[in-house]
């Protein structure tokens, strides 16, 4: 649980909990993952009223990393698997809470569901289409992340890659925190590129999303679009890596554009 959609969540952590806490049903247990603990703490409390067991990480079982493994603990013992599939540190924690559902459940091929699973604009890999072509020598990435925490999430993705020049472009938005996203990613990147999302009406104009970045210390300019920005930089720097991000509504205009 992390701030995000506050005009309809409520603007503390304990108010959003409390809504996402609602998925919470009378009896049945549910897993939950690394959370503040005024988030838990309301979370704990609909639980206990609805006597829903809780399988809680930290109390329960643990996930993380150890010499290129992941590592996960319960009370019923470790497994010892490969890293996810999905690039990220926070990926650990995810497939950790997966690995307990399906553990609790007897369910499943955890192996398998650690190695194969895919989320499209999380940290996705684009290899083929349109705009990978048009920028052969670029390694190109694509995210739907649009809050604070996404923006520490793919800061720490992108701190554990290889050294590579990196260059965001970058459409979100007007409901969004752009400055507590932008900032956690302000030391990992060369320069970030404003685009406006193509066909919605709430986007944050690039200039905005310009401006933000530079008050986040970043250099940033304006593009005409994500097919622009991806020329500007492959003319410059034709073996970049460049990450597209900021927004769904962002990344599901590219993954068309992209076929």
């Amino acid at each position: 649980v992390s701030l995000d959609h506050q005009q309809y969540l409520g603007d503390t952590l304990p108010e959003i909990a409390g809504e996402k806490a609602g998925i919470i049903k009378r009896g049945v247990t549910c897993v939950v993952g690394p959370q503040a603990p005024d988030g838990l703490a309301v979370i704990e409390a609909r639980a206990a009223r609805l006597g829903a067991p809780l399988l809680v990480h930290g109390q329960h079982w643990n996930a993380f990393e150890d010499r290129g493994r992941l590592i996960f603990q319960d009370d019923n013992g470790l497994l010892d698997l490969p890293l996810p599939n999905l690039p990220g540190p926070h990926q650990i924690e995810n497939a950790g809470a997966a690995i307990m559902a399906l553990r609790h459940l007897g369910v499943g091929d955890t192996e398998v569901a650690v190695t194969k699973a895919d989320w499209p604009a999380r940290m996705q890999r684009l290899r083929h289409g349109p705009l990978v072509d048009a920028a052969p020598g670029v390694e190109l990435w694509l995210d739907g992340g649009h809050n604070p925490a996404g923006g520490v999430a793919i800061a720490a993705t992108l701190a554990r890659m290889s050294k590579r020049e990196t260059h965001l472009i970058c459409g979100m938005l007007n409901t969004k925190d752009i400055a507590g996203y932008l900032r956690p990613m302000a030391a990992q990147v060369d320069s970030l590129y404003a685009v406006s999302i193509p066909g919605e009406v709430n986007t944050l104009p690039a200039e905005v999303t310009r401006d933000a970045a530079v008050a986040a210390g970043m250099k940033a300019i304006v593009a005409p679009s994500v097919g622009g920005a991806l020329a500007a930089i492959t003319a410059n720097s034709p073996h970049a890596r460049v990450l597209i991000c900021g927004s769904l509504y962002l990344a599901g205009s590219v993954l068309r554009e992209n076929g």
